[in-house]
Parts: structure tokens; sequence; C-alpha cells
């Protein structure tokens, strides 16, 4: 493990990293917006979940193999692609509703079966996007004394502190979008909401269908 300066030097980084707008963040709003806070922290969840996924599986070899493989980066990529993609247009072609109580629909989704698949949306828009491996696979290395016998281990260990840390960021996120739905004039507007994310997730789906495999990889080919 890194020296404490290193270490505080590395959540602070993590922190920053996970307050930048993206997928994740966008997911977590738009479940608190349209749910409630409870749904919006579920799927901060189901996105930590992913996040081990890809922590352990790069630590076995598998995100070194997404990173020097064309043909497993291209593949996991374009699930990725389409997967965000289906998410914004089922978005888009959501129908309008009036504007209902939020309390009221913080119930609704207070099941078991109702959180079950906000949870795993919020999995499976990690678990498919390569991007996340490579990140892991870049940014935690640098954290890690060059002398530290069980390199798999440390990697391990800051991949977890790196993913608990960003849960109150997560939660953060949800109780903002919680308040803000709260307002009469978001509720009104929830429905230009559902579009204006809707678009987001397919300019993020086509930014992963698009993006380049790392240079490595283009030079393994």
């Amino acid at each position: 493990m890194p020296d404490l300066p290193h270490l505080l030097a590395f959540i602070a980084a993590g922190w920053l990293l996970n307050l930048t707008p993206g997928p994740d963040v966008l997911y977590v709003v738009t479940n608190s917006l349209r749910s409630g806070v409870r749904a919006g922290i579920v799927a901060g969840l189901g996105i930590t979940a992913g996040c081990f996924v890809h922590i352990f599986a790069a630590a076995v070899g598998v995100g070194t193999l997404m990173a020097t493989s064309a043909t497993a980066f291209t593949v996991l990529k374009y699930i990725g692609a389409a997967y965000l993609l289906y998410l914004g247009v089922r978005m888009l072609m959501s129908k309008a509703a009036p504007p209902t109580d939020l309390d009221a629909a913080a119930a609704a989704v207070s099941g078991e079966r109702s959180l079950k698949p906000i949870f795993l949306g919020g999995f499976w828009t990690n678990v498919l996007n390569p991007k996340v491996a490579l990140f892991f696979l870049a940014f935690v290395p640098q954290f890690i004394a060059p002398g530290t016998d069980n390199k798999a281990l440390a990697f391990v260990l800051l991949g977890v502190l790196f993913n608990v840390n960003a849960i109150p960021v997560n939660v953060g996120w949800a109780l903002a979008a919680g308040w803000m739905a709260r307002r009469s004039a978001v509720q009104k507007g929830m429905h230009w909401l559902d579009r204006v994310a809707g678009v987001l997730f397919i300019g993020f789906g086509l930014k992963l269908a698009f993006t380049d495999a790392p240079a490595a990889v283009r030079v393994g080919r």
C-alpha cells in the first residue's frame, strides 16, 4: 500500500473522478429524479457492484487481456454501446405522465421486484463498458509502490478503496436529484428530462462505439 500522502492523493483523485458527470452519474440522477432517493442509491450500488467485477477481473489478468486484445476490446465495446443506446432510446420513447407525488413514486419502487431492475441496470452499464476496465488498469497501478511484493493484492485493495469511496459520492448525487425532483418546476418538466437523459445516453453509447482501441492493442494487431 502507498504511504499516507500518496494514499490521501489517491482518495482525493478518486472523489474528483467520481464527481465528473458520465453515464454512471446520469444513471443515478435519472433514477432518483423519477423514483426517489432510494432508487438513486440502489442505482449507485449497482454501479459499484459492476466496478468490483472490473477490479477483480483486472487483478486476475482479464483486464490486461482487454487492454491487449483488439477482439476482446471491440466485442465488449459494441455490447456496452448497444446497451447504452437501448437505455437512451427507451427514455426517448417513454410516454409522458402527469406529475405525481414523489413519496408515492418512491413507495412504488420500494419492493424487491422494482428495485432489482434498477440495480441490474447500473451493474450492466458498468460491466459492459471496457473503458472502466482500462481506467482501473491505467489509474490504480500509479499508486502501487514499485517494490510491492504482491502487486495483485495491492491492486485489489486500492480498487476496493476507490469503489467504497465512490459510494458517498453516488449517494450525494441521489440526494441532490431527489431534492430537485420535489421542486414543482422539475416535476412538470420530468418528461423532457427523460428526453434529455435519453439523448445523453445515446451520445455516450455512440462515443463508446467509436472509441479507438488502446495504442497497445492497435500495435499488437
